[in-house]
């Protein structure tokens, strides 16, 4: 499955769901931001450009890919770094569209899924998450 058709499309389409958070200086030639919100220093791919996000304060779609997702009947927001580029957590789901869940685990995520939907997640449902490395992250000029 596509997951995008162009990184402007992608970004129009989840505007909404971008994180609030600050980013660090990036290294002559790194492909990662380090971007922190919601409690966590994460390690961003990034899809943006070299030299187009700037430091500071920060609009950034956080884009993982699911590795697993399940209901849970725990209702309280997690996030945690699992690896150098993935995410572990638990949320609530703020909307689904065809490939992709959105979930508000104290940060908005952009979830993929590669192979399949998930058959009962809806709107609403609590669900606990793992993602594969690496997650993306699509700085917001504004």
């Amino acid at each position: 499955m596509v997951l995008e058709n162009s990184i402007e499309e992608f970004i129009e389409r989840f505007r909404s769901d971008a994180a609030q958070g600050i980013l660090y200086p990036q290294p002559e030639g790194s492909v990662l931001l380090e971007f922190v919100a919601g409690g966590q220093v994460m390690y961003l791919f990034d899809r943006t450009g070299p030299y187009i996000a700037k430091p500071g304060p920060a609009r950034v779609i956080v884009h993982p890919v699911l590795s697993t997702l399940t209901p849970t009947e725990q209702q309280e927001e997690v996030l945690a770094v699992s690896q150098i580029s993935a995410l572990e957590g638990v949320g609530r789901v703020s909307r689904t569209e065809k490939g992709f869940v959105i979930v508000q685990a104290r940060i908005p995520l952009v979830c993929g899924m590669l192979d399949h939907e998930v058959p009962g997640i809806k709107t609403g449902d609590w669900v606990s998450f793992s993602t594969l490395p690496p997650t993306h992250g699509f700085y917001l000029l504004k």
